[in-house]
């Protein structure tokens, strides 16, 4: 019998605020959930990202495997399409992004990705192994269709879940209501979820972010030290500068204004040669607050989940406020999660909404959040009966990906 999505928060109901390893037992007892008898299997998790992708099994506390979600391939097995921004290398590969600001563009690219991190990876048989598959929340309605496809007909799975990010994202803090504020490598989103059910029409994204940075980071770098030829950093390099070295500030004006407030920091690259960065610690992450910095008209991250909650009925945005979860790798920057604060508030004042506190959570861990949320509720008992089994999938057609997932 087919389900309406209005039956479905329910799968999610039993997460609460308790710590990892007491959110994974049954609802009944304490015993570890049961499979159903068509499973043989705990599910594997994966969150595939523009930047990398995760995997690992139910009911664990950290993915087993982190990838790059882009591969090399042979250039002549892999032409570029007109348009295309795939990198075309020396010595006759190609890197193809199978994600760009978290949509998948290449399909057949992403059944590779898959693959690597399936069987090569987590060393599993996906024609046994039921599949909890995160979404973004911008992603097309299409695409959805098209992972189940992906999903049955090239890698056989007995089972599968998609998932948008933002609601795993709130099930990793215990929560089922609240915003979820994300910053990857590809794209950030701020999405209002309430009740287990993502409110697209309340989500706003933005195409700024950790890779952005990155690029900027270079641009920075070369521009104050034009003679160091810091132009040809491999990227990788870059992304460490980034990720050691810059913090967010609070007061941007203020620190850019006063060259004793820069902190300057050094850093070793793998040539023996050091870097020192000054006021690039600070200015790198600010596009995310201040996207104008690239030339770019759309408002920051804190203005976006601003508007996020103000698009909610007005009796929802207290409750959705009290737990704003941040995600993603990009809310690592030291004082983040501060200055997403900080401004939450004042664009509340601003606009007229004094009683309206956003209370902001910001684990540790949250760079792995959604799929940590994954793994909490892929291995929950109440959660093994919203599958879209084989059968259903043979029954019906991706088509049922809709009714069966919100």
């Amino acid at each position: 019998m087919t389900r309406g999505i209005s039956d479905y928060p329910s799968i999610y109901m039993t997460i609460r605020a308790r710590p990892f390893n007491e959110k994974v037992a049954s609802v009944s007892g304490g015993h570890r959930p049961g499979r159903p008898p068509s499973l043989s299997h705990v599910a594997v998790v994966v969150d595939h990202g523009s930047g990398f992708t995760k995997a690992g099994f139910a009911g664990e506390g950290q993915p087993r495997i982190v990838l790059k979600s882009s591969s090399l391939v042979p250039s002549w097995d892999r032409p570029l399409r007109p348009g295309e921004a795939d990198c075309k290398l020396a010595g006759g590969v190609a890197r193809v992004h199978p994600i760009k600001h978290g949509v998948v563009v290449d399909w057949e690219a992403l059944e590779g990705l898959w693959e690597r991190l399936l069987v090569g990876g987590l060393r599993v048989c996906p024609e046994q192994w039921p599949v909890l598959v995160s979404d973004s929340p911008s992603a097309p309605p299409e695409a959805r269709e098209k992972v189940t496809e992906l999903l049955f007909e090239a890698l056989a799975v007995p089972a599968c879940h998609v998932a948008s990010t933002a609601l795993l994202a709130l099930c990793s803090a215990g929560a089922l209501s609240g915003l979820a504020v994300e910053a990857g490598a590809g794209v950030c989103h701020a999405t209002p979820v309430y009740a287990g059910h993502s409110w697209l029409k309340a989500t706003f994204r933005l195409d700024v972010a950790g890779s952005t940075l990155s690029r900027y980071l270079r641009e920075l770098l070369v521009a104050a030290c034009p003679n160091l030829q810091l132009q040809g950093l491999p990227r990788k390099t870059v992304t460490q500068l980034k990720k050691r070295c810059c913090y967010v500030s609070l007061d941007f004006e203020g620190d850019l204004c006063d060259p004793a407030r820069h902190h300057p920091a050094s850093f070793q690259m793998g040539n023996g040669s050091s870097v020192c960065l000054g006021s690039e610690r600070f200015r790198c992450p600010e596009p995310i607050f201040q996207p104008r910095l690239l030339g770019q008209a759309e408002p920051g991250l804190p203005t976006l989940a601003f508007q996020a909650l103000q698009k909610m009925p007005m009796t929802l945005r207290k409750r959705l406020a009290d737990t704003v979860v941040l995600a993603g790798g990009s809310t690592l920057f030291p004082g983040f999660a501060e200055r997403m604060n900080l401004e939450l508030e004042a664009q509340c004042c601003r606009h007229g909404y004094p009683a309206l506190q956003p209370r902001l959570v910001a684990k540790s861990g949250r760079g792995t959040a959604v799929w940590t949320g994954g793994s909490m509720v892929a291995s929950l008992h109440s959660f093994q009966r919203g599958w879209m089994t084989r059968a259903m999938y043979q029954e019906c057609g991706s088509r049922l990906v809709h009714e069966v997932f919100n």
